[in-house]
């Protein structure tokens, strides 16, 4: 709208102040010469400003699993809430030094190896930036998974002598390696096989268990919870398998060669045993 005022001043300078709408002041001077007319004609129009909002600061997150084998393949995944018409730039650190990033470097995306790190975590450090310089457009986080050590090798049992009983002394002999073997493998238990043979009498593989091990008790002083001494059914002839057993290995299994069908015992003649 147009306002228009008529003031009557007298022949002179003077000052005219006019406050707007918005604040701002406008001031002059004028001349004011006697017999004329001055006219002051403003015009005024708000001007609307449209401040563009900043995306800035926004959210990131970094996802990743809690575990992993050892060996296998890590994801880390970025969730930026970023609503700028800029690319982000995104820059990983990755510890410890040994991981290694296979692939996705510069994207929201990266995948770490995990081979040898087991009973560590590998934590990945995210920091992503849109290239404007502002700090709140600089954001970080980070996530980390632990890495699970692969369960430790199981060490076999070990058969380290197999011989048919001929007489006990030879037997002996035999057995004093075993409780060698046990001494110098604390862990570790010794397994005594004993087959009886085809035409031997009846009961002659427990008989020989139980002589061996009474040996290795009371005479080599090996300590009797760690002897197993294990009926394994029938061979041709009678026969002793020793194994050493490490801590958490599986027992050995007996290896029969004649079907408990086929033996005859108590036809064999018996033999001397020497004590």
């Amino acid at each position: 709208t147009a306002t228009v005022r008529y003031i009557d001043l007298d022949p002179g300078v003077h000052n005219v102040e006019i406050q707007f709408p918005n604040g701002v002041r406008w001031v002059r001077d004028f001349n004011i010469v006697a017999g004329k007319r001055n006219c002051i004609a403003l015009n005024f129009k708000p001007r609307t400003i449209t401040i563009e909002r900043s995306p800035c600061p926004y959210t990131v997150q970094v996802s990743a699993p809690a575990s992993v084998n050892d060996g296998d393949v890590i994801t880390f995944t970025a969730d930026a809430s970023y609503n700028g018409a800029a690319n982000l730039n995104y820059t990983w650190t990755v510890s410890p030094a040994s991981a290694r990033v296979m692939s996705g470097a510069g994207t929201p995306t990266i995948t770490v190896d995990s081979t040898g790190l087991g009973r560590q975590s590998v934590t990945a450090t995210l920091t992503v930036d849109d290239g404007s310089g502002d700090r709140n457009c600089r954001q970080s986080a980070q996530a980390s998974t632990a890495i699970i050590p692969p369960p430790p090798a199981v060490i076999p049992p070990r058969k380290f002598d197999e011989f048919p009983s001929i007489s006990f002394d030879d037997d002996k002999a035999r057995l004093d390696n075993l409780a060698i073997e046990l001494q110098n493998n604390p862990g570790a238990r010794g397994y005594v096989i004993v087959y009886g043979g085809r035409t031997s009498r009846a009961g002659s593989a427990d008989a020989l268990g139980n002589r061996a091990q009474n040996y290795l008790v009371t005479k080599r002083g090996v300590d009797a919870s760690r002897l197993v001494i294990v009926n394994g059914g029938y061979r041709e002839r009678d026969t002793f398998e020793l194994w050493l057993v490490p801590q958490g290995a599986p027992a050995p299994t007996p290896t029969p060669t004649v079907d408990s069908s086929d033996a005859r015992p108590g036809r064999g003649r018996a033999r001397s045993r020497r004590r």
